[in-house]
């Protein structure tokens, strides 16, 4: 991938030292409740995987204690608190049952579990701001898709607005209320003074789009394929964008980059492939759509044993998500579960610590980071939906937990 050279003395430059996994912290894991797989109420769709490929089935979101899940085999959206009590749901009545416990809402009763309908097609990924607004992606009908007649992406996605009582409010699409259809969307996330941030992908690059609670468009950010950047202190690198996160708290877009370098044989001289040769983390103001600041992230070092022998590998973090007060959270997977390294970019501070997964969860699994800093996940076995968390948020609270 092409990139665009920046002065590196036009920058902030944060360099964390290298990762130590020595004497980590494992997160307290709380399962919080099931969900039987099936198309009934209180249910999620997560069968037949194998046939939606390219297609996420299911997204997570966590906010104030509720979660919030979308289900895109089963169209439908549901809403439950911290012990797994069904709230309510949106659902597409021609396409699934009705729910025998969860009523239709009305003005005249007072009821705890309901239910509520709207067309939905693929609903995918999911975000909540603090007024409890939820935000889902969906698809149009392939009758409506378009074509950028710039950048040839197919265009065939909608943001649908919905209050905090689950009442459709409005869809967005690019020009924001009324809007065309998006190009594939990467992420969604809301922000400062609940502003909604999207996220695609064009075969050009990617498009940050960021919108007022009401719907208009404020900012747009084209980052072409060509323009990912590197700072010029890094010569014969190659850079790949992995990557977005968005902050909570601030109009700030984080991009993790990874570089790689050409891999050659010393006795010949020879090409061999290529090497990772650093990480990024560039720290985007959007209302100037300038970089501010980038973030040198340390190699994850994989221990590989062979033959009786230990080495280690150096391996690339994934972007796992933001929460606030700069901070970030960087994943690796590993047998049993995630080494977790959370950066703190006010106090150069990095904590490691470890999140468990059990080895026949792995069918299915999505994560998400809440803006205090709890780690969720919807994590499926072979008959059985778990609704999980880490409340990795207490590791900058407890002075009782020693890194």
């Amino acid at each position: 991938m092409s990139s665009m050279k920046i002065p590196a003395m036009l920058l902030m430059l944060l360099a964390f030292s290298a990762c130590s996994l020595k004497n980590t912290a494992t997160i307290n894991r709380e399962e919080l409740f099931r969900l039987d797989i099936g198309r009934m109420e209180d249910q999620i769709a997560l069968y037949n995987l194998e046939e939606d490929a390219g297609v996420f089935p299911a997204q997570v979101a966590m906010s104030d204690g509720l979660v919030y899940l979308s289900d895109a085999k089963g169209q439908k959206m549901l809403r439950y608190n911290s012990y797994g009590d069904l709230l309510f749901m949106i659902y597409n009545d021609m396409t699934n049952p009705a729910p025998l416990t969860a009523r239709e809402k009305s003005d005249t009763k007072t009821i705890t579990r309901w239910s509520w309908t709207y067309p939905f097609i693929k609903p995918g990924h999911i975000a909540v701001d603090d007024r409890k607004h939820i935000y889902i992606e969906d698809r149009y009908p392939i009758d409506r898709y378009g074509i950028d007649p710039e950048s040839n992406a197919v265009l065939d996605g909608v943001i649908l607005h919905f209050d905090e009582e689950g009442n459709f409010v409005e869809y967005l699409g690019q020009e924001g209320l009324g809007g065309r259809p998006f190009p594939r969307i990467v992420n969604l996330y809301t922000s400062i003074n609940n502003e909604l941030a999207v996220i695609c992908y064009l075969p050009t690059g990617w498009n940050i789009y960021w919108y007022s609670p009401d719907g208009l468009l404020r900012y747009l950010i084209k980052l072409g394929s060509d323009a990912v950047p590197v700072t010029d202190d890094r010569d014969m690198v190659f850079a790949s964008l992995d990557s977005f996160a968005v902050a909570p708290d601030a109009r700030k877009v984080y991009i993790l980059v990874n570089y790689y370098r050409n891999a050659f044989d010393e006795s010949t001289n020879t090409k061999t492939g290529t090497e990772p040769d650093s990480a990024c983390i560039w720290i985007m103001d959007v209302e100037t759509g300038m970089y501010t600041q980038t973030v040198e992230v340390p190699f994850y070092e994989k221990t590989i044993t062979q033959n009786k022998q230990r080495s280690s590998e150096k391996m690339f973090y994934s972007l796992m998500g933001a929460a606030q007060s700069n901070r970030l959270f960087l994943s690796f997977p590993e047998e049993q579960g995630y080494a977790l390294m959370i950066l703190s970019l006010d106090s150069y501070e990095q904590k490691h610590s470890f999140i468990q997964v059990y080895d026949d969860e792995m069918q299915f699994q999505v994560f998400t980071v809440s803006p205090e800093g709890i780690i969720s996940a919807l994590l499926l076995n072979e008959s059985i939906a778990k609704i999980v968390w880490w409340r990795s948020d207490m590791l900058f609270e407890s002075e009782n937990i020693h890194w």
